[in-house]
Protein backbone atom coordinates (compact mmCIF):
# COMPACT_ATOMS: atom_id res chain seq x y z
CA UNK A 1 0.00 0.00 0.00
CA UNK A 2 1.30 3.47 -0.93
CA UNK A 3 1.68 5.64 1.93
CA UNK A 4 -0.07 9.24 -0.46
CA UNK A 5 -2.55 11.46 0.48
CA UNK A 6 -5.04 9.37 -1.95
CA UNK A 7 -4.61 6.42 0.09
CA UNK A 8 -5.43 8.57 3.35
CA UNK A 9 -8.28 10.08 1.47
CA UNK A 10 -9.46 6.35 0.36
CA UNK A 11 -9.69 5.37 4.56
CA UNK A 12 -11.40 8.30 5.30
CA UNK A 13 -14.07 6.89 2.80
CA UNK A 14 -14.78 3.82 4.10
CA UNK A 15 -15.09 5.66 7.53
CA UNK A 16 -16.96 8.30 5.76
CA UNK A 17 -19.58 5.49 3.98
CA UNK A 18 -19.84 3.93 7.66
CA UNK A 19 -20.94 7.29 9.45
CA UNK A 20 -17.95 8.16 11.03
CA UNK A 21 -16.54 11.78 11.11
CA UNK A 22 -12.96 11.91 10.60
CA UNK A 23 -11.29 14.88 12.22
CA UNK A 24 -7.87 16.04 12.67
CA UNK A 25 -7.27 17.88 15.91
CA UNK A 26 -4.31 18.68 18.68
CA UNK A 27 -4.66 16.79 21.89
CA UNK A 28 -2.78 15.16 24.21
CA UNK A 29 -4.00 11.56 23.52
CA UNK A 30 -0.59 8.96 22.91
CA UNK A 31 -2.02 6.72 20.47
CA UNK A 32 -2.50 9.44 17.70
CA UNK A 33 -6.26 8.74 17.70
CA UNK A 34 -9.24 8.48 19.52
CA UNK A 35 -12.86 7.36 19.41
CA UNK A 36 -15.45 9.90 21.26
CA UNK A 37 -18.16 8.37 23.49
CA UNK A 38 -18.93 5.67 20.43
CA UNK A 39 -20.26 9.19 18.32
CA UNK A 40 -18.92 7.78 15.38
CA UNK A 41 -16.33 10.62 15.89
CA UNK A 42 -12.73 9.58 14.89
CA UNK A 43 -10.15 12.39 16.17
CA UNK A 44 -6.46 11.82 14.39
CA UNK A 45 -3.56 13.67 16.21
CA UNK A 46 -2.71 16.66 13.44
CA UNK A 47 0.54 16.49 13.87
CA UNK A 48 1.07 13.02 12.19
CA UNK A 49 2.77 12.86 8.93
CA UNK A 50 0.14 10.88 6.25
CA UNK A 51 2.37 8.36 6.55
CA UNK A 52 1.47 7.64 10.14
CA UNK A 53 -2.42 9.08 9.42
CA UNK A 54 -2.88 6.16 7.27
CA UNK A 55 -1.16 3.49 9.76
CA UNK A 56 -3.56 4.78 12.52
CA UNK A 57 -6.37 4.02 10.38
CA UNK A 58 -5.58 1.27 9.05
CA UNK A 59 -5.39 0.46 12.86
CA UNK A 60 -8.55 1.50 14.05
CA UNK A 61 -10.74 0.22 11.17
CA UNK A 62 -10.83 -3.01 11.94
CA UNK A 63 -11.77 -2.33 15.45
CA UNK A 64 -15.07 0.12 13.94
CA UNK A 65 -17.92 -1.50 13.51
CA UNK A 66 -18.22 -0.80 9.54
CA UNK A 67 -21.20 -1.06 7.65
CA UNK A 68 -19.80 -3.02 4.65
CA UNK A 69 -22.97 -3.04 2.64
CA UNK A 70 -22.89 0.54 2.79
CA UNK A 71 -19.28 0.69 1.57
CA UNK A 72 -18.54 1.58 -2.35
CA UNK A 73 -16.98 -1.37 -4.06
CA UNK A 74 -13.94 0.37 -4.31
CA UNK A 75 -14.15 0.72 -0.63
CA UNK A 76 -15.25 -2.74 0.35
CA UNK A 77 -11.99 -4.01 -1.60
CA UNK A 78 -9.89 -1.69 0.80
CA UNK A 79 -11.34 -2.47 3.49
CA UNK A 80 -11.24 -6.35 3.08
CA UNK A 81 -7.30 -5.77 2.85
CA UNK A 82 -6.89 -3.73 5.99
CA UNK A 83 -8.77 -6.44 7.45
CA UNK A 84 -6.45 -9.00 5.80
CA UNK A 85 -3.57 -7.08 6.85
CA UNK A 86 -4.80 -7.00 10.59
CA UNK A 87 -5.40 -10.30 10.86
CA UNK A 88 -2.04 -11.28 9.91
CA UNK A 89 -0.21 -8.94 12.08
CA UNK A 90 -2.09 -10.43 15.17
Amino acid sequence: MKYTQTTLDKLGNILGDSGYVVRYERGTFQSGWCLLEARKIVVLNKFLSVEGRINTLMEIIPQLNIEFDKLTHESQKLYEEVVRKSTLEA
